[in-house]
C-alpha cells in the first residue's frame, strides 16, 4: 500500500514516471533537513523562506541520469567544448581582462590561461550560469537515494551561503546539480574556496569577474597547482606500451584515476620512444587513455590531478588542458 502511495505521489506531485520512486516523502525529507540545518547553525527564517512550498524538480533527475561526461565519446566531448568559437572568445577575454588576470595570477601563482579555461568551460566566460534554483535542485537530488548524503550536505551548505548574505534568494540560481556562479562551485566549494578579491564584503562569483578569477585560482592553488608545469600532452604510443603500463586501481574517491597508469619520469618515457617535447623533466607523468577510444592517449602530470579535483572526469580535465594550451599561445 505504501509503495502504491509513493508511486502516486511521484506521478502527481513530482511529475515523474514511476522509475523515480522514493522511499521517503519529500515533505518528510525537508523536515529532516530542517533539523540538521538548525543544528548546523542555519536560522529558522532562512529555512522557512526556502522550504515554504518547495517541490522537487523532475527535470533535475532526468539530467542527473544523462551527464555528458558519461554518455559522449571523448571526440564529441572535445569538439563541443574546445571549439573554435570558445577559443576565439577566450582570446578576447584574455585581452579584455588582462590587468585583472595578471593580478590574480601573481597573487595566487596560478597560470592565467588555466583560470580562463575553467571560466570558459564552466559558463562560457560567465554567459551561461544556469537558471535552476540551487536550493530546489539540491533538495531534489538530496531526496533521491542515489547520492542522498552528498546532496543533503550541499543543501545545508547552500542555506549557509544565503544566511551569510553573499547572494539574495531570488538570484540564487545555477546549474541543474547545484553548481553556481561563473565558476560553477558547489556550495561546499564556495564555503571553502570563494574569494572576495575586490574587498566589497561579498564573495560574488555571480557578478564580479575578479572574484571569479580569484576563486578559481585559490581552488587550484589549495589543491596543489604548480605554475609553469602545464598539464600534459597527447602522445602516440604502441599497443605494447599500453599493455606494459595498464591503468592502476585507484584508491582515491576520484574514479577518473582508474584510467591512469603508474607514473614515470620523462627519461623513462623517452627511452620507450614516446615524444615528450614540451613537457618538464621535473615531474613524473602517467599514461592515460580514457576508456577504450583509439587515438586519444595522453601523458599527464601533477596539475592534471589538480584539474580533476575541480571536476573528477578525464574528459573534462583534458578539455581544460587543451583550451588552456590554445589560450596560452594567444
Amino acid at each position: 500500500m505504501l509503495k502504491r502511495i509513493t508511486i502516486l505521489y511521484s506521478i502527481l506531485v513530482i511529475g515523474t514516471c514511476p522509475s523515480f520512486v522514493f522511499a521517503e516523502d519529500f515533505r518528510d525529507y525537508l523536515k529532516a533537513v530542517r533539523e540538521k540545518a538548525i543544528i548546523a547553525g542555519v536560522p529558522e527564517r532562512i529555512l522557512n523562506k526556502e522550504f515554504n512550498g518547495l517541490k522537487p524538480d523532475p527535470r533535475v533527475l532526468e539530467l542527473d541520469r544523462n551527464q555528458p561526461e558519461f554518455v559522449q565519446t571523448l571526440a564529441d566531448y572535445l569538439d563541443a567544448r574546445v571549439s573554435k568559437a570558445r577559443i576565439i572568445k577566450g582570446q578576447e577575454m584574455s585581452s579584455g581582462f588582462l590587468e585583472e588576470l595578471s593580478r590574480v595570477e601573481e597573487y595566487y601563482q596560478v597560470d592565467s590561461e588555466y583560470i580562463l579555461a575553467f571560466w570558459g568551460l564552466e559558463t562560457n566566460y560567465g554567459r551561461y550560469q544556469g537558471n535552476y534554483s540551487v536550493v530546489r535542485s539540491l533538495a531534489t537530488l538530496g531526496h533521491d537515494p542515489r547520492r542522498k548524503n552528498f546532496f543533503t550536505r550541499e543543501l545545508i551548505n547552500a542555506l549557509k551561503i544565503l544566511d551569510q548574505g553573499h547572494i539574495s534568494s531570488d538570484q540564487f540560481v545555477g546549474a541543474w546539480a547545484g553548481a553556481m556562479g561563473q565558476s560553477q562551485f558547489m556550495p561546499s566549494s564556495f564555503l571553502g574556496y570563494a574569494q572576495d578579491f575586490d574587498r566589497d564584503g561579498r564573495k560574488d562569483i555571480w557578478n564580479s569577474e575578479i572574484d571569479v578569477f580569484a576563486s578559481i585560482a585559490y581552488y587550484l592553488k589549495k589543491n596543489g597547482w604548480k605554475p609553469g608545469f602545464g598539464w600534459g600532452k597527447k602522445v602516440i604510443v604502441s599497443e605494447t606500451i599500453l599493455k606494459e603500463f595498464p591503468p592502476m586501481v585507484s584508491q582515491t574517491k576520484c574514479r577518473a584515476l582508474k584510467y591512469h597508469s603508474k607514473k614515470m619520469l620523462l627519461n623513462g618515457w623517452r627511452d620507450l620512444g614516446v615524444n615528450t617535447k614540451g613537457l618538464l623533466d621535473e615531474q613524473a607523468y602517467a599514461l592515460l587513455r580514457p576508456g577504450a577510444e583509439q587515438g586519444h592517449t595522453y601523458l599527464v602530470g601533477g596539475n592534471f590531478e589538480t584539474i580533476l579535483a575541480y571536476n573528477c572526469a578525464n574528459k573534462y580535465a583534458i578539455s581544460v588542458g587543451l583550451l588552456a594550451d590554445f589560450l596560452s599561445s594567444n
